[in-house]
């Protein structure tokens, strides 16, 4: 049987796994699941253990290997599991050598292995650069493909583990950035995400300092064939003027940003650690909007971090409606140990539920106003399947009888309060 890889989390994950596969498959590993995990919250890593139960109960002569962020923070914890062979960090799972070595040990006379002897997981604060890995497409038939151009994280915001399960920030070289986006538009990709940990780091640690910015101009003039490009998830604090000239002036750049937020209230931005103020982010918001008017965005935010009140959740709130952000990842507050948040006086946990639940009610109620006012627009949609697509500005569309990777323009003549219709 092929090589099967259950991906959780991050796009950077979706992008990673596809280069897992192929490494895997080189190595000529043969019945294995491979589960690329999440660990933002508590329950990302919960539901990777009973994914992997229940892989285990539906292909009992499998092998099941573990890699991704909870296997770097937690190996251990996975190598215990009896349904687990092997453990694979975040660094190992890129490279041939891992898998190679994970087929020797599979092909090793079948007797119990100790938990310990299931590991291979290094320090991943040792590491300090990235390898390319050339990727032609990606299996699911999305048209849309994801490209890796920075890992890891420099900054500590006290709720946050992922900086010990990706390491510190590391940058794809510019040349090889463009390669990847090059290969894969020649393949017949019609948008191209570009993915990070903290991607408008992009650059810090690369000879001249190049920045994020500077590398979306970089593609948009050297693939010129290139239909559509997106960038993930960005705080917004740290964008430069590059990308703001590529917002207001590239028109294959897409007008839709998502914004790291976190929270609406000042006091909790600082107890988080975070790097901008409420008034930051409605700035931006309004500078985009200014240079590029139709401009959607997104935004993550966590309800009942530590210490919130009643008057610094309400901040929060209000900052879906300052901001008009279109599409919301609420994250209800997850203590993950070795945190400093996780030291702080928490919230109850009836109350992070009812914080969630209202921020998300918010969410719906602004992204029908969104669809509300497409009504009547012309839109250029990028056809993902037989009954959707997306605009643009990543508006949902439901359409039929259209062939996946065609970009059609289309007017928009109502919505069904979660998608177009065209």
């Amino acid at each position: 049987m092929p090589v099967d890889v259950i991906t959780f989390g991050c796009r950077l994950n979706a992008f990673e796994s596809e280069v897992i596969r192929r490494n895997a498959e080189a190595a000529g590993l043969e019945d294995v699941v491979i589960v690329n995990s999440c660990a933002v919250t508590n329950e990302a890593v919960a539901q990777a253990r009973q994914s992997i139960r229940r892989l285990k109960r539906a292909r009992p002569d499998a092998r099941i290997v573990v890699t991704g962020c909870a296997a770097q923070i937690e190996p251990a914890m996975f190598a215990q599991m009896a349904e687990v062979d092997r453990v694979i960090g975040n660094d190992e799972k890129m490279r041939g050598e891992a898998w190679r070595a994970a087929r020797a040990a599979f092909a090793a006379p079948d007797v119990t292995i100790a938990a310990e002897k299931k590991i291979a997981v290094a320090d991943i604060m040792a590491v300090t650069e990235m390898a390319p890995h050339l990727v032609d497409g990606f299996q699911g038939g999305l048209p849309r493909a994801f490209v890796q151009v920075q890992n890891g994280c420099d900054h500590r915001c006290t709720f946050c583990i992922i900086p010990f399960g990706r390491g510190n920030s590391r940058s794809m070289p510019m040349d090889a950035v463009v390669d990847q986006v090059r290969v894969l538009t020649e393949t017949g990709y019609a948008e191209i995400v570009l993915t990070g940990v903290d991607l408008t780091s992009y650059g810090a640690d690369l000879p001249g300092g190049p920045r994020l910015g500077g590398l979306v101009r970089q593609i948009l003039r050297q693939v010129p064939e290139m239909r559509r490009l997106r960038i993930s998830s960005i705080d917004s604090i740290e964008v430069d003027r590059d990308l703001m000239d590529a917002i207001a002036n590239e028109e294959r750049l897409m007008p839709h940003l998502h914004l790291s937020l976190q929270s609406g209230d000042d006091m909790i931005l600082k107890r988080m650690k975070r790097r901008h103020a409420r008034r930051d982010a409605i700035d931006f918001c309004a500078q985009v909007r200014r240079l590029r008017p139709d401009t959607a965005f997104g935004a993550d935010i966590i309800a009942g971090f530590p210490t919130e009140t009643d008057d610094m959740f309400a901040r929060s709130l209000d900052l879906v409606a300052e901001c008009d952000l279109t599409f919301l990842h609420v994250f209800p507050y997850s203590s993950r140990p070795g945190t400093p948040a996780a030291r702080m006086p928490p919230v109850a946990a009836e109350v992070v539920r009812n914080r969630a639940g209202r921020l998300r009610a918010a969410a719906g109620a602004a992204l029908r106003r969104r669809l509300a006012a497409e009504v009547g627009a012309t839109r250029r949609v990028l056809i993902e399947s037989g009954t959707q697509g997306r605009t643009e500005h990543f508006v949902p569309v439901a359409m039929t009888g259209d062939t996946p990777g065609a970009v059609r323009t289309v007017r928009v003549a109502g919505h069904d309060d979660t998608r177009l219709l065209a």
